[in-house]
């Protein structure tokens, strides 16, 4: 038996989470902004919907990080 930790796999057709799926989207972004063969609004139709995307995995990171902070206390005893 093995001691490695495995993550459970997601079902074939299953969205990947939220972040994940907006990271990928932003890198795809970014890599058609990079290649410099767009039209000037295609262009910065991709930059905005890349700050849109940024702006959500923000507010994704934020609430990661208020659950990590509330599991904290949790463990800490400090519930108040």
């Amino acid at each position: 038996m093995s001691d490695q930790t495995t993550l459970p796999m997601r079902g074939i057709g299953e969205e990947p989470p939220p972040f994940e799926h907006v990271i990928r989207e932003l890198q795809g972004l970014v890599d058609r902004l990079e290649s410099g063969n767009l039209p000037l609004e295609e262009a910065l139709a991709l930059y905005e919907r890349g700050v849109k995307l940024a702006n959500q995995g923000n507010t994704l990171l934020e609430g990661a990080e208020r659950r990590v902070e509330e599991l904290q206390k949790t463990l800490m005893g400090d519930d108040a």
